[in-house]
């Protein structure tokens, strides 16, 4: 029935001029064609479609036929399979480009990871031979299906083992390759039309005296457009395998291909990872800057270029160390906003791989008056504090640390006091006092004096570390890790600082830390300690009376079970612990300062100075 159809609406349109067909005949055309090839009729049909007085009908209708020839396409082991080939590339070659395109677009739109690997890989050649066939009007056409694709590869799940790569295990690589294959020759005809405009704008401006421009090649544009999306997914969200982990990485060469790709149609890599410090040219077209160099895109390209040094070939080594850091803080402080832990992961290595060919204490506090020296130390601190993975928590830490070291002593003791008044964290401030408790200590060894670190200079420092955020009602528990560290720095001065000799000017503020730091922490510690006691005893006689009223019962609540008092009591006991060794740290300060004071003959005078840069 259905083959009868269609051989009834050829045989009538045959003797049509093609722009006469009218709605039904193509409705007609198109259901019953797609019937025949469903039955296996294909035989039939391939006939209807070679056949030369029936060229002007397929070159209008046979695109239609387009889905059942897919589907049997992908199948692959369909007995029809070469007939169903033969009618493909035939209406590739016939029917008009516009209207395949479309056709083969729809076609594209699957949810199934399986399907849309497999219809990328079936697909990208004939959509190349019909993007071919639009000749100088491609453009827009390639963007449109550039994008869809793309849109269909970000649904394949990521490799994320070396085994998953090496076998290809979401055909992710397989697809990558073939997209590296299909824009091939657009690259090749964007870098000509490049070279054709500049030496036609050369002669231009020779000739009639104009600057060198003109309107930007809308081809590379595309490409473009194509390189940045692929550099945010999947680039970004990949992990990259270094040679020594797996020789051949298919994700590797990609990555590698697009970096060749921008470099092709005319993109200076170093003025794209350099970008938030190098002045960029205008160019005329219709993509405003961040349209056209997306910030994540450039920050991913950095990683790529840096962390796995790629595109070592077309990247000059002649930018300096520090220059390359300047740049490199902009996309770390991008990737590390980011709560997406592989973009935590990416910025945390790109930031480690800037800071690593720096020599400690070569970073001036110059580079302090930039943003982003001050926005990335804060991400770190959340990261430190709040990323869920542990080994992203300690990486933070190191590189941290690593990032302290690059300072030199007058920006470590700016960098620490900011860090003080920003941080918010016990932890972090703990842990920079360490850090300040390590740059005193250097400080005081012969040969290695600084006006930082000892002095008057030093002073305003140690008043921020040794206070209390709220005096005696402060939280002692919440500020545990930074009080600690403070008293351990003072136990340390008060040995390490001879009474005679005052290196540090702490007897000369000693009057003052005992006023605002000592005596109101020995009152909070007192006043923890009689609320911990009173609650432990409130506590344990509630336990007695629950184990007279009868036995105990545990609470749940949205499926959770309440902590009971048994771990509530120790809990309590460990807070009385802390205090009873933070009074223990107190006592032998006290002692220190005791012993050392009747050392010395008659008491110091106050002669400190704050820094002019200094605002309390």
């Amino acid at each position: 029935m259905a083959l009868e159809q269609l051989s009834d609406v050829v045989q009538r349109c045959q003797a049509l001029p093609d722009d006469s067909y009218t709605t039904e005949d193509h409705d007609v055309f198109m259901i019953a064609g797609r019937t025949c090839i469903e039955e296996g009729d294909i035989t039939q049909v391939l006939s209807i479609v070679l056949d030369e007085k029936n060229q002007d009908i397929v070159r209008c209708m046979g695109w239609n036929l387009l889905p059942p020839l897919i589907k049997v396409l992908l199948r692959k082991e369909n007995k029809d399979l070469p007939q169903c080939l033969a009618v493909f590339n035939h209406l590739l070659q016939t029917c008009t480009p516009k209207e395949l395109l479309i056709g083969l677009l729809e076609q594209l739109d699957q949810d199934d990871p399986l399907i849309i690997a497999e219809s990328v890989h079936l697909l990208l050649t004939p959509l190349q031979q019909v993007l071919l066939r639009l000749g100088s009007r491609k453009a827009s056409s390639l963007g449109m299906t550039l994008s869809s694709v793309l849109d269909l590869v970000a649904k394949l799940p990521l490799p994320h083992t070396k085994e998953q790569e090496e076998d290809d295990t979401f055909l992710l690589c397989r697809c990558c390759a073939d997209l590296t294959e299909f824009v091939k020759p657009f690259i090749r005809e964007a870098t000509q039309n490049t070279l054709n405009g500049v030496a036609q704008n050369e002669t231009t401006r020779k000739t009639e005296g104009e600057p060198v421009g003109g309107k930007e090649d809308e081809l590379r544009t595309e490409l473009l457009k194509f390189c940045m999306k692929t550099l945010s997914h999947p680039l970004l969200e990949l992990q990259l395998k270094d040679p020594e982990t797996l020789a051949v990485s298919p994700l590797r060469n990609f990555a590698t291909d697009i970096l060749n790709t921008l470099h092709a149609i005319g993109e200076s890599l170093p003025s794209l990872a350099f970008q938030p410090l190098m002045k960029r040219k205008l160019v005329p077209g219709f993509l405003e800057e961040e349209v056209r160099y997306p910030k994540e895109s450039l920050a991913s390209l950095a990683h790529l270029v840096f962390v796995h040094h790629l595109g070592a070939d077309i990247f000059p080594a002649v930018f300096s160390s520090v220059f390359r850091l300047r740049c490199n803080m902009e996309h770390i402080c991008l990737l590390l906003s980011r709560s997406e832990e592989f973009r935590i992961q990416k910025g945390l290595e790109l930031y480690e791989k800037s800071l690593v060919q720096l020599e400690d204490g070569s970073l001036h506090a110059d580079l302090l008056d930039i943003k982003t020296f001050l926005a990335v130390p804060q991400n770190m601190v959340k990261v430190m504090t709040f990323c869920p993975r542990h080994d992203l928590r300690t990486r933070g830490l190191k590189v941290f640390q690593m990032s302290i070291d690059k300072f030199d002593t007058e920006a470590k003791y700016k960098f620490f006091q900011y860090m003080l008044k920003t941080s918010n964290h016990s932890g972090v401030e703990g842990f920079i006092i360490k850090n300040i408790k390590n740059q005193i200590n250097f400080a005081l060894q012969p040969g290695n004096g600084n006006v930082w670190f000892e002095g008057g200079q030093l002073l305003p420092l140690l008043r921020k570390v040794l206070s209390l955020p709220d005096g005696p009602e402060t939280d002692l528990l919440q500020h545990l890790d930074r009080l600690m560290e403070a008293l351990n720095l003072l136990r340390f001065l008060i040995i390490r600082d001879k009474v005679t000799e005052n290196q540090t000017g702490i007897w000369t503020e000693l009057y003052k830390i005992e006023d605002t730091f000592l005596k109101p922490l020995r009152v909070a510690v007192n006043m923890s300690r009689a609320h911990y006691e009173r609650e432990l005893h409130d506590t344990t006689e509630t336990k007695k009376s629950k184990v007279k009223d009868g036995p105990e019962l545990s609470v749940t609540v949205d499926g959770e079970k309440l902590a009971d008092v048994t771990s509530e009591c120790q809990a309590l006991h460990m807070a009385l612990h802390t205090f009873d060794m933070m009074e223990s740290v107190l006592v032998r300060i006290e002692e220190l300062i005791e012993v050392k004071e009747n050392l010395q003959p008659e008491p110091m005078s106050p002669n400190s100075t704050d820094p002019p840069w200094f605002k309390a």
